[in-house]
Formats: structure tokens, C-alpha cells, sequence
């Protein structure tokens, strides 16, 4: 677990894709790889998340941390698990299933947003945090979070574009997701898979 969070934290962009299928999730991985991206989270509101996780693996090799994202129940934990996934994340705080996601050994990013619920992932054993959505709040509420948990390891999600990306570092993320910002559903719609690997060279850049 601790292996997998330093390469996140080396990764510092970790890409969140939601696309139509698994086939357009494993190529716009290799674009944004070839765009200088080293984290991917594939999202089970992705048909076929788990074939793709499997597949992204193969194909981006050993440089690239792959895991495995929205995870709402058992069966989709199960299914990542199966795929390889070396990362797990929700959406939310589950007292059920994050047990079963620190059980198995991989690195478990639970939702969470209140210190409340923070406080509750840590006493159940997780080592870092999701928080989401982070755009509502911003870098400085990260800073306050931190106060009263420090040495707390967060990944901040959702709405978090290029510009954002330094602030939150700054202010104590381990690292930051990025969805739609860093792969826009239109360039994978229209297969632009060039333009994607653009894309993530500006947002890195930045």
C-alpha cells in the first residue's frame, strides 16, 4: 500500500476516466500516458470497467499505476480485485466495504469530505483518503483539514483543472484527480486521441 501511494504521489496527476466503454477507456489511457500521465483510475460507471483495468494493465505497463474507481459494492470490489487493480476508490464512506477493500491488501481511497468521516476511514484502518468533491471547497479547506489530522494523505477529486493542480499540492495533497478536465469526453467521443495526449501535456505542464 505504502508503494503504491509514493507512486502516486510521484505521479502527481492521477487521470479518472469515464468513457463509454472498455475498449475507448484503454485507449484514452494510452493517450494520456503518451501524454506524460503515470496514475489511472478506470471508473465502473465504465461498461466492462473490469476487462479494461485488465487490458490498461497489460498494455501501459509496469510504469503505470492502474486502479479501479467509483466502487459502490461487493461485486464490483471483487471485480477489480480479479482485473489487478492496485488502487481502489468510492465515491463514499462504506462501513462495509471499505473493510473488505483494506482486507485485501491493495491501496483503499475511500470518499470522503467532513473530518467526520475522515475521522471514521482512519479508525477503521484506511492509510489515505479520497476527497470529493474537492472543487466545492478548495485548497485552503484542505489546509484546515490537515490541522487537527496531520500527516493525513489525501488525493482531492473532482473539478480540479490545470491551473488548481499547484494549490493543491501546496497545500498537502498527495496528489490530485482529474476527470473531465484532463480527459474531455468529446476528444474521446470523436476518437481525437492525439489531441487527448495534448491535453495532458498542458495539464502537466501546468
Amino acid at each position: 500500500m505504502n508503494e503504491t501511494l509514493e507512486r502516486l504521489r510521484a505521479a502527481s496527476v492521477l487521470a479518472v476516466l469515464r468513457t463509454p466503454d472498455a475498449g475507448s477507456a484503454v485507449r484514452a489511457a494510452e493517450a494520456l500516458v503518451a501524454g506524460g500521465v503515470r496514475a489511472i483510475e478506470l471508473t465502473f460507471t465504465t461498461p466492462g470497467a473490469g476487462d479494461a483495468i485488465r487490458r490498461a494493465r497489460a498494455a501501459l505497463g509496469d510504469d503505470v499505476v492502474v486502479g479501479a474507481g467509483t466502487i459502490r459494492d461487493r461485486a464490483q470490489l471483487d471485480a477489480a480485485l480479479d482485473a489487478g487493480a492496485e488502487f481502489l476508490v468510492t465515491p463514499h464512506l462504506d462501513a462495509e466495504l471499505l473493510p473488505a477493500m483494506l482486507a485485501s491488501g491493495r491501496l483503499a481511497l475511500p470518499g470522503t469530505l467532513t473530518p467526520t468521516e475522515i475521522a471514521a476511514a482512519l479508525a477503521a484502518g484506511a492509510e489515505a483518503v479520497k476527497l470529493f468533491p474537492a472543487s466545492a471547497f478548495g485548497p485552503s479547506y484542505l489546509k484546515a483539514v490537515l490541522a487537527p489530522f496531520p500527516g493525513l494523505q489525501v488525493v482531492p477529486t473532482g473539478g480540479i483543472g490545470p491551473g488548481d493542480v499547484a494549490s493543491w499540492l501546496a497545500a498537502g495533497a498527495v496528489a490530485v484527480g482529474a476527470g473531465g478536465e484532463l480527459c474531455p469526453s468529446a476528444l474521446v467521443a470523436e476518437g481525437r486521441w492525439d489531441d487527448l495526449t495534448e491535453t495532458a501535456r498542458r495539464y502537466l505542464a501546468a
